[in-house]
């Protein structure tokens, strides 16, 4: 199957020499990417790459950027924050239908992570209950964004200490 995401990596100490990482990335088997190299010490990498399943492709992925570029730290994995219209357009309806679904005809539609201008979901979590209301939805779409989900989450919890992971654990518990 062919699964599409993107990485958002931040690089430390990079030459500025964007021609040689992208040849770089390309020997080392990132040749199903496009790269994305337009802001100083940040790489984008749009893949489109076939596997067996959505985390083989995401680890598959990973080790080959690390062939290439050995000091970059992984900032994000997409899809997984999405927007309305990024939804809408996953299952077919208009951004104006779903936001009625969503905000006001019904309370079992997932809560948003971020509710303000514009409101965040988990696009996992969308299209989870999409297909559980009998939509239409790609199963590489549903597989990568959760997958995605979970590495993002695994980058925010390296990001805490333990000393505060335990703490904020107890807090919630």
């Amino acid at each position: 199957m062919e699964y599409i995401f993107t990485f958002k990596y931040l690089l430390y100490d990079h030459d500025g020499d964007e021609e040689a990482l992208i040849d770089r990335l390309f020997e080392a088997g990132c040749d199903d990417a496009l790269p994305g190299v337009g802001q100083a010490g940040r790489l984008a990498l749009a893949f489109a790459r076939e596997a067996e399943s959505a985390t083989a492709a995401l680890e598959s992925a990973i080790a080959d950027v690390r062939k290439a570029v050995d000091n970059a730290e992984l900032v994000e994995v997409l899809p997984d924050y999405a927007g309305l219209t990024d939804i809408a357009e996953h299952v077919g309806m208009s951004r104006q239908n779903l936001r009625k679904i969503a905000t006001k005809n019904d309370p079992t539609f997932p809560a948003a992570i971020h509710e303000g201008n514009p409101s965040l979901w988990h696009l996992s979590d969308a299209l989870s209950w999409f297909t559980e209301h009998g939509y239409a939805v790609e199963a590489a779409t549903l597989e990568i964004s959760a997958a995605a989900r979970e590495l993002n989450t695994a980058i925010q919890a390296r990001r805490m200490s333990v000393d505060r992971s335990r703490e904020l654990e107890a807090l919630m518990a």
